[in-house]
């Protein structure tokens, strides 16, 4: 359930685990591995987040090989006095993403690899508990497989890791629910935002039933829904954009951004309304934006202030999901 938080920021339950979360979380990926990242500027940021009411950031093993971990292990010791929640993920050992019904889990996967990884990644972050291990990659091809199983009650037992979660395949949403009837899974991050809406149907109605926190990334799509693209925008040799946004995508992708800019509300930029619309849903947990500058941090929280859109535009936006012809897996 929504609720005050400080600095104007609202917090929602985060699942069974009860943690108050703002509604607008950090996630780190970009400060790790995208090209036209600056450090400074990257720690400002996450500093003046904590400020605004910020308390969720997640973040990755894989992101920079540990680089954002690192970077937020310079700014966590100077709000000791915030309670603030840091997830993290375990990266497949096999280094293949997304995760393939054919893979071994074994060699995705085992117990040791889930335990140094865990290991590594409470040195990079400076902290004795990991709030929040996640699984990088997941098909619900293992959802029987002990090992799995196994690995997360060991590092649970250890007290490395509170909670655990599994981040899923972008285009499969409802390739979990076999792991989530396990119980053992706490929370699923998830791509959702107002192109890619599918969790809704089959994910988000077991989650809240089983009390399973949602966590939702990529709500900018990749940057399309901050309404800078253009047609002609391109990224530097081996920026991971290139590939998810070729020349066609990109192109429609600007196209179907314009018609949404007819949608906006007087004064709304079009990445709040795309915040706000994720957290529409009373399902979703925290919405967590890539923001690598004080100015992104301090527009992204403002949508956290807890008035929502109203029920008439939701209802609008939803019909702008957009089908990108990749197989979605019921």
């Amino acid at each position: 359930m929504p609720g005050p938080y400080n600095g104007g920021m609202r917090a929602r339950t985060f699942g069974r685990l009860g943690w108050p979360v703002s509604e607008v979380g950090y996630g780190l990926w970009g400060m790790g591995g995208w090209t036209g990242s600056n450090d400074t500027e990257s720690v400002a940021a996450l500093h003046r987040a904590i400020e605004m009411g910020c308390t969720f950031f997640d973040t990755a093993l894989a992101y920079g090989e540990g680089k954002s971990e690192r970077l937020l292990s310079q700014v966590l010791p100077a709000h000791r006095d915030r309670r603030v929640f840091v997830a993290t993920k375990v990266p497949p050992k096999n280094g293949k993403w997304p995760a393939k019904p054919e893979y071994d889990l074994a060699d995705v996967f085992p117990p040791d690899h889930v335990m140094e990884a865990t290991e590594t990644s409470l040195r990079n972050l400076g902290v004795e508990r990991i709030d929040l291990q996640q699984f990088h990659v997941w098909t619900d091809e293992w959802a029987e497989r002990d090992e799995w199983m196994r690995a997360i009650e060991d590092v649970k037992r250890s007290g490395k890791v509170h909670g655990f979660g599994i981040s899923v395949n972008r285009w499969a949403p409802a390739n979990v629910i076999e792991a989530l009837r396990t119980g053992l899974v706490d929370s699923v991050q998830v791509a959702h935002n107002i192109f890619d809406q599918y969790p809704e149907e089959h994910l988000f109605p077991l989650c809240r039933e089983m009390g399973v926190a949602i966590i939702a990334r990529v709500p900018l799509d990749e940057g399309s829904l901050t309404g800078t693209l253009t047609k002609e925008t391109r990224w530097p040799e081996g920026d991971f954009r290139n590939q998810y946004f070729p020349p066609a995508r990109l192109a429609e992708a600007v196209d179907r951004v314009e018609r949404l800019k007819d949608e906006l509300p007087d004064g709304m930029s079009l990445p709040e309304m795309a915040l706000r619309f994720i957290l529409a849903h009373p399902a979703v947990s925290t919405v967590i934006p890539g923001m690598r500058r004080i100015g992104h941090v301090e527009a992204n929280m403002a949508a956290g202030d807890g008035p929502g859109l109203p029920p008439d535009l939701v209802a609008r936006l939803r019909t702008h999901a957009w089908d990108r012809g990749y197989v979605v897996e019921k």
